[in-house]
Parts: structure tokens; sequence; C-alpha cells
């Protein structure tokens, strides 16, 4: 009877398994992986800073825009530090309550990402279906408001999660299959009935991704519409173009996360999980930046422009 009302964590850390653990692939995974990190800080940083100096770039486009590259450096730096830690570190541990953290930062960045970008589809929808209306619609309060809601619930369902994850019993397994802390690994761990927060797990991962990906389409289906009713093939590229960028990064973001949480358990695959987790942890945030500045005219034009300032000081 003791044992079975036994709720009190004997684990006072984890042990992350990591990638791999062949001793031969530490090095060179560590150094692509500290490139691809450098590349998604100054990528990142650099879409901040150029959007913040420009005043060309002062529209709700960019400023959606800004606050997608800030989530992705977050939720990149919750995950990229300690894994490259790891990857030359003898004991590759990670406190209790670290582990808790590092699972309530990244499930809040990434469900604010889903719904950023369901806002970035919105603004485009205004901006191609409605354009006289589009500064009275898409106002500054309005905006502000946009990017605060996402904050807001993301914060709330990672803290739910969370704290019914680690109010789960870890009696002695401590080495989590991962190279972070996440929920289904850890729920593996537990020697608690999982089944209530699996359940949990797949209905607001569900609910997160439908709500989210239904507004990108809707808004999408309405901008197909309106550039078929453009009559010169020249316009509906020009009007189309202004949205390649974002619809790029929702194939890949959204497809990604369909891949890792939505298919079947019975299909689930540590080493395909582990792949997909790298896919959308680290190479997706470094790719946003990419994406949104080779494919954008506007932001090549500003950079551009801050390039010759630049010059144009250091002479």
């Amino acid at each position: 009877m003791a044992d079975a009302n036994h709720t009190v964590t004997t684990v006072k850390e984890f042990i992350l398994f990591g990638i791999t653990e062949r001793p031969e692939l530490q090095m060179p995974l560590f150094l692509i992986f500290l490139l691809i990190y450098c590349m998604t800080v100054m990528g990142n940083l650099g879409i901040i800073i150029l959007i913040r100096t420009d005043s060309r770039l002062h529209t709700p486009m960019y400023f959606f825009l800004s606050h997608l590259a800030f989530v992705d450096l977050c939720y990149s730096s919750v995950i990229a530090p300690k894994m490259l830690a790891n990857f030359l570190a003898a004991k590759k541990t990670i406190s209790f309550h670290a582990c808790a953290a590092q699972l309530g930062s990244f499930l809040t960045f990434m469900i604010t990402e889903c719904f950023l970008l369901a806002v970035m589809a919105y603004d485009r929808y205004v901006a191609i279906c409605s354009p006289l209306l589009y500064r009275t619609i898409m106002s500054q309060r309005v905006c502000i408001q946009l990017v605060a809601g996402p904050y807001v619930y993301s914060f709330c369902v990672a803290l739910f999660h969370t704290i019914v994850t680690f109010r789960l019993s870890f009696c002695s397994a401590n080495v989590i299959n991962h190279f972070y802390c996440d929920d289904l690994p850890l729920l593996a761990l537990s020697c608690s009935d999982t089944s209530t927060k699996q359940i949990l797990i797949y209905a607001f991962a569900g609910f997160d991704m439908i709500c989210s990906l239904l507004i990108v389409l809707i808004s999408y289906t309405f901008i197909l519409f309106a550039i078929l009713r453009i009559r010169s093939a020249q316009g509906q590229h020009k009007t189309f173009s202004t949205c390649a960028s974002h619809l790029t990064a929702v194939t890949i973001f959204y497809g990604t996360l369909i891949f890792m949480y939505l298919q079947p358990s019975t299909n689930h695959s540590l080493a395909t999980d582990k792949i997909a987790s790298v896919f959308y942890t680290l190479v997706i945030p470094m790719l946003n930046p990419l994406i949104y500045s080779l494919r954008n005219k506007e932001v090549k034009d500003a950079l551009k422009r801050t390039t010759e300032r630049i010059v144009i000081v250091h002479k």
C-alpha cells in the first residue's frame, strides 16, 4: 500500500542521452550544430535589428516577422547551448528543475511560433484582400494584441504541461533518450500512470496545430481567390511574391510538427523523432531568416541600405 501511494520524486537529476553515444561522432556533430546555432543567432538578431533600425520596415508584416525571429532565437537558445555542452561533457546531466525550466520554455516558444505564423497569414490576407482598409484593420493596437495573445496563451499551456509532467513520480530511471527535456521521453521514465498526460499532449498538440493551421489555410484560400481575380500574370506574380516567404516557412514548420506529434504511437521511432526534433529546434530557426531575406525584396533592399550606411560611417 505504501508503494501505491508513493508520490515523492527520488530523481534529483536527469542524464541526457543525446543524439548518439558514438564517441567518434561527438566532435563533428558539435562543430556542425555550433555552426547552425551561430547562423541562427546572427540571422535572427540581424532580422530584428534590421527591422528596428530601418523605418521602411516599420509595418505590421515586419513587426510580426521581428517577433517570429525573436521566438526562433529563444527556443533555439533553450536547446542548443546545453546540447553543445553535452557533446564535450563526460557527464551529460541536467538538474530536475533545469529540466522543467527547459521543457516549459521550449513549449512556450514552440506554441507561440505556431500562432505567430497564423497571425502572419491573417496579416497577408488583410493586405491582399482588403488593401484599402489594411492600415485601419491592422492598427498598432491590434498588432500588439495579435502578438500578445500567442505569448500569453503559450505560457499558460506550457506551464500547465510542465506542472503535470513534473508532478509525476520518477523513481529510479533517469536517462532521457533525447538531447533535451521533452514530454514523451520524460513520460517513458515515469513510474506513475501517464495515460492522462499522453491524452493531454495529443489533445493540446492537435488543438494548437489544427486551430493555427486552419487560420493559415482559410487565409490562403481567400488570398488564392484574390490572386486569381487579378488579370495580369505580372500582377499575380507580384501579389503572390509577398506571401512566398511566409508560405515556405509555414510548410516547413507545420510539416515537421505534424510528422512529429500527430503520427500514431505505433509508428513512433526515437531515431526519427530525434531527427525531426533537430529539424524544428535547430534547423528551422536557422532557415527562417534565410527564407525571409533571400526571398523578400524589401528585406534585401533594407540590408543593402544598412550596409551602405555602415560603409559610409567607417569611411
